[in-house]
């Protein structure tokens, strides 16, 4: 059955069993950039007929053990989405989803956007700026425009991976339309936190911020630059005296850094492409595309709770902008959730909850920042936050994560809706003071009090557990086709097709 039968109808938008040129039941909405799609047993698909180059590169790196990855994906692209304040387990199901696909890109934000994954014997990698199909020989890994990068911080990652026996070379492309992320921009980060002093943003500090305003003010300094190294010493000195008249008596070696540079390009530039035009020539040629997405949606800089966000669009727009692949060949569009909500630093947590509960919530999910190791805020899950984040960004699924974290509770509570000065609201308020002094409307659902962390099979799932699900599905109107149920790549439960059973209120 279609995706696109279940789906509500939508005003101007009609629905038609039009083919796509090479899956060829997916179904598409009309004048809309997103579309159904079926999922089914796993085929040979026609795009895994190879380039020589990703056949060499398949062989190259070819292992004896390949993990399962689930049932197959009829979307040529997919768009792998987080829908909350990040942390909520993308890399997972990019990793899974990466066996099936032969193009695996980054479209926006930096290191700051920490992955954990696990390969098929369960050990643990965790990337930062390397996208999570690097664990798939076949596949090709873009890094792409709209990605902020420093340089120094990829090639420990990449060293680390190798060293581990991952195969890198002729595999890890890098956009020569990215910008550079350099040391002064983490010193500048820390010089502007120190500056808000009792008003921190919480960002990492590893510069993004900075990078973006670069970028914003047309001084940032392009990968593409590296090939003329006069050219790139000439802005970098012009980028550092900028920072100096920005922060009084701050010093930076910009010669050192140059120096640093030139031995680095020499290992980059192998690795630079024209990413806008690899992406689009694969996606004409027919291979197919998955797209891994770096924070979440409640970070965003234009849709979360600004100013505590991020720097760049981790929502479906940003990959359009962070790719140069265009909205209309998205075909799936999986946002992913965890179970409950969790937050890194200050802003705005409506469900927030704190004591003993949420330390003992924390603790059976290990919260703790894969990039800075920090405790993550925990909450219980926000629907109107959720329904908030399938709007904006189109999502045709849910990937419903750590739902094994909820094992031991008697009770759950579901955030189902926000009061503000006594009367319900069904949207989220783009001003602060409104966010922070909302009451939120709770529904108590039973818990289950089972290990569900064996379990793989939907019938498998208690009663209790089902019934959490399909109350989310219930109130955003999409169904969560995948459920986490431990931190291991096959620890992954797939919700029938028939399981989804209604549309938002």
């Amino acid at each position: 059955m279609l995706l696109n039968q279940s789906l509500p109808s939508r005003p101007g938008l009609r629905l038609s069993q039009t083919p796509c040129v090479t899956c060829l039941r997916v179904g598409r909405i009309s004048g809309a950039p997103t579309g159904g799609f079926a999922l089914k047993p796993r085929r040979q698909h026609p795009s895994l007929q190879r380039t020589p180059v990703l056949a060499q590169a398949a062989a190259a790196s070819a292992t004896p053990k390949q993990p399962k990855a689930g049932s197959w994906l009829d979307a040529r692209v997919a768009v792998v989405i987080g829908t909350q304040w990040g942390d909520e387990g993308k890399g997972k199901l990019v990793d899974v989803l990466a066996q099936q696909y032969d193009i695996v890109a980054r479209a926006q934000g930096g290191a700051n956007a920490g992955h954990t994954i696990y390969d098929a014997d369960g050990n643990k990698y965790a990337l930062h700026l390397v996208p999570s199909g690097i664990l798939n020989p076949n596949a090709q890994c873009l890094i792409g425009n709209g990605v902020v990068v420093h340089l120094p911080g990829l090639f420990e990652e990449i060293d680390g991976l190798a060293k581990r026996g991952v195969q890198i070379e002729g595999r890890l492309f890098l956009s020569d339309r990215a910008h550079l992320l350099f040391d002064l921009h983490k010193e500048i980060d820390g010089l502007r936190e120190e500056e808000l002093a009792g008003k921190q943003i919480g960002t990492t500090k590893r510069g993004i911020g900075p990078a973006y305003a670069s970028k914003a003010t047309r001084n940032g300094i392009r990968v593409g630059d590296l090939r003329n190294m006069e050219d790139f010493a000439d802005k970098l000195r012009k980028l550092a005296w900028d920072g100096s008249k920005r922060f009084e008596g701050w010093q930076y070696d910009v010669e050192a850094d140059i120096a640093k540079y030139d031995e680095l390009r020499k290992k980059v530039l192998p690795l630079v492409v024209d990413t806008v035009d690899m992406i689009n020539n694969g996606y004409e040629e027919g291979r197919r595309v998955l797209v891994e997405g770096g924070q979440a949606t409640m970070l965003d800089i234009d849709f979360g709770t600004y100013p505590f966000v991020t720097s760049s669009n981790p929502t479906s727009g940003g990959v359009a902008n962070g790719l140069g692949l265009a909205p209309g060949k998205f075909e799936a569009i999986i946002g992913v959730a965890k179970a409950y909500t969790t937050r890194v630093g200050a802003g705005p947590y409506p469900t927030e909850i704190h004591g003993e509960e949420a330390e003992a919530l924390r603790k059976v999910g290990q919260e703790y920042g894969t990039t800075t190791g920090r405790p993550r805020r925990v909450g219980w899950l926000d629907i109107p936050a959720l329904r908030y984040a399938t709007r904006i960004n189109g999502l045709t699924h849910i990937n419903l994560t750590k739902l094994d974290c909820l094992d031991g509770l008697e009770t759950i509570q579901l955030g189902v809706a926000y009061k503000l000065h006594g009367e319900i609201i069904k949207a989220v308020p783009s001003d602060l003071p409104s966010l922070e002094q909302v009451e939120v409307v709770y529904e108590s659902i039973p818990g289950w009090k089972t290990d569900i962390t064996k379990m793989r099979r939907w019938d498998e799932l208690p009663e209790a557990a089902k019934r959490y699900v399909g109350r989310i599905e219930e109130l955003i109107g999409v169904p969560c086709k995948w459920i986490g149920v431990g931190p291991g790549r096959d620890a992954i439960v797939e919700e029938p097709d028939h399981a989804f059973a209604g549309h938002a209120r």
